[in-house]
């Protein structure tokens, strides 16, 4: 994690969140989540690094997102013994799933990042459709996509797969690199700057840390013995940490993502598949699903070759999971509401059984 003899432009402090910072009571004290674990919060401030619970009035809306997650920038209140996050200022962006173990929960991965690079292994092909998932997600949390193919030395062809990915990938840029050789972590580190903030999403084994220890020049991050079969290195990134390098730039390294579940994220849907969305301007019904509707050209581009039917099958099911995704959140709003109604009964029930409001 970060020193304490950082500053918060070393940070990546920028003039709207000094705005932000300004708004509020000066007694606070500014800082961002470095780290976020068990519960607690690291945040590193001018005067150093603090173990911070959240105050009780954030934590009433933990289901919502307003718990302090790692890139956030926090006023601290409490003492010097129990400091206290207040208030998380108002994030530019955040990257959000689907919490795996709840169907209307959002998790945030983390917030206030400029850039996001998305790493993919190349000792086998490219998974598109994952890769389309996560940029989706990535597009939809007002970040700028950066696919990153890692592992370049264990390809069969690199400029196959670079050609496969780009051909789903409209408006990114996609880079090759190798940690074993050095190859391309420049090309990465030029996205990077003093108060740029990227993080790293990809599955497990992608070289994440790896990619960190490069353009940090030093291992910060540890990881494992990579397994000779296949090439994969298990890393042991097990929380999301805020890292500065170098150059003054700061990269948040995450764990392993098994699950890359959608939320409301239809903005980054039809971002991500905007050629699917340009092709839809010419059916003949403007809420046309092109699922066999007349006059379809969504569908009669697939039967031309113009576009693969894959990328077709996975938009509907990306675009079907944010519509459950949707329903599930309605349904979460409706059952609150009857709860809040309930106990809203139950307390103008006991004030009159008390004998209260009669004259």
């Amino acid at each position: 994690m970060t020193s304490h003899d950082t500053t918060l432009e070393e940070l990546g402090l920028s003039s709207a969140v000094a705005a932000l910072i300004a708004a509020h009571p000066s007694g606070f004290t500014p800082g961002r989540v470095v780290r976020s674990d068990r519960g607690y919060a690291f945040v590193q401030s001018a005067r150093g690094l603090h173990v911070a619970k959240p105050a009780t009035h954030l934590v009433k809306h933990a289901d919502d997102g307003g718990l302090p997650v790692v890139g956030d920038w926090v006023l601290l209140g409490g003492d010097e013994s129990e400091p206290l996050v207040e208030v998380v200022l108002e994030r530019t962006t955040a990257i959000a799933r689907r919490d795996p173990g709840h169907a209307a929960r959002m998790q945030i991965l983390a917030a206030n990042v400029d850039i996001v690079f998305i790493t993919h292994p190349l000792a086998e092909p490219p998974n598109l459709s994952r890769i389309e998932r996560e940029l989706a997600l990535v597009w939809d949390s007002g970040a700028q996509p950066v696919i990153v193919l890692t592992k370049a030395d264990l390809s069969e062809d690199v400029d196959a797969a670079r050609e496969a990915v780009g051909g789903i990938a409209f408006g990114v840029d996609v880079l090759t690199t190798s940690s074993a050789n050095g190859a391309g972590i420049e090309d990465v580190a030029s996205r990077l700057g003093h108060g740029r903030t990227a993080a790293l999403i990809g599955p497990s084994g992608s070289g994440k840390s790896t990619l960190v220890n490069a353009l940090a020049g030093q291992d910060v991050q540890e990881t494992r013995e990579v397994r000779v079969s296949d090439g994969r290195g298990r890393h042991t990134t097990v929380s999301r940490e805020l890292i500065t390098l170098p150059d003054g730039g700061l990269i948040i390294d995450t764990p392993g993502l098994r699950a890359v579940g959608m939320w409301d994220s239809a903005e980054g849907l039809a971002q991500a598949f905007s050629d699917i969305e340009e092709l839809a301007q010419g059916c003949r019904f403007r809420d046309c699903r092109h699922e066999g509707e007349p006059g379809c050209a969504v569908e009669a581009a697939v039967g031309s070759g113009e576009l693969p039917e894959r990328r077709l099958t996975s938009f509907r099911e990306l675009q079907a999971e944010v519509a459950h995704v949707n329903t599930q959140i309605g349904i979460r709003a409706r059952l609150e509401k009857k709860r809040e109604d309930k106990v809203l009964a139950r307390t103008i029930k006991d004030f009159y059984r008390q004998g209260h409001g009669h004259k």
